[in-house]
């Protein structure tokens, strides 16, 4: 395994999270929308309506790791 195996596999697991999470959090929403029919959308999703979209936060995952990784190996490599 490589030295970046281990730090793989812990952005896998944050991404797998935040999607499992953002899932559970729709099917609840939808859920209770169900119920009550014809319900108006929730103050907090108004403000902010990236709230329900686990995109952002994946690309914040991988962009950190990118970064991360490049930046170790710009401070590993030899100019010769």
């Amino acid at each position: 395994m490589g030295l970046w195996t281990w730090p793989l596999f812990g952005v896998i697991i944050f991404i797998c999270a935040v999607g499992f999470y953002t899932t559970r959090r729709i099917m609840v929403f939808e859920r209770k929308r169900e119920q009550s029919n014809d319900s108006p959308i929730p103050v907090a999703i108004k403000d902010h309506p990236f709230t329900l979209n686990p995109i952002i936060l994946v690309y914040i995952a991988a962009l950190v790791f990118v970064t991360i990784l490049i930046g170790f190996f710009y401070a590993t490599s030899s100019p010769y």
